[in-house]
């Protein structure tokens, strides 16, 4: 992954910065970020990361509400973290209207999932997570294929500030229960570890 320092000008507004970050051509097939004040430039992920993505987004369509979509390269903004994330799914309502058809705020989440990469772990470990959680995003589901101690997912909820709560871990091949308002089990020995 790459990044690009944008700029370090504090007289540059949040506006600026989401502008340059809707105006500028970046590269085709990339995932461009906004990541704490920071453009973050990486490729499209794998196949085992897709995998993972599809399958979780299949599981969630069983569940959700009518009014609710699951979005795979939707940005979410987190203006108070400066962010422009795209989580690797979104489950949210779908917004009646937005002031933007490039992004919706943070806070219209109900779940967020991100599957890391060998590059982005640290974001998906740390600043995002951070973000998520300041934006009051009920629930987030981290999917570590590169984990300390071996391939985990993780759901994080009760945010408070910038910090989250793990409700529960499951080692992949174990099952994972998502609370309400979706009660479902993954099963996460579907899941590729590598």
């Amino acid at each position: 992954m790459s990044a690009l320092t944008v700029s370090q000008d504090p007289e540059q507004s949040w506006d600026d910065l989401v502008r340059f970050w809707e105006e500028m051509e970046w590269p085709e097939g990339s995932k461009v970020e906004i990541i704490e004040g920071i453009v973050t430039v990486s490729p499209t992920p794998a196949l085992p990361h897709n995998v993972i993505a599809a399958r979780i987004h299949r599981r969630l369509y069983s569940v959700i509400p009518e009014d609710w979509e699951i979005f795979q390269t939707l940005a979410i903004a987190v203006p108070s973290r400066l962010g422009m994330l795209i989580p690797d799914l979104v489950v949210a309502p779908l917004p009646e209207h937005t002031a933007s058809d490039t992004h919706i705020p943070a806070a219209l989440a109900e779940l967020v999932v991100e599957i890391t990469s060998k590059s982005n772990a640290r974001h998906d470990r740390i600043t995002k997570p951070a973000a998520y959680a300041t934006a009051g995003i009920p629930l987030y589901l981290l999917v570590d294929r590169w984990a300390p101690g071996g391939p985990t997912a993780t759901l994080y909820g009760e945010p408070k500030g910038d910090v989250y709560r793990v409700l529960s871990a499951a080692k992949f091949g174990d099952p994972l229960k998502l609370p309400a308002p979706f009660d479902l089990v993954l099963d996460t020995g579907e899941f590729p570890e590598a």
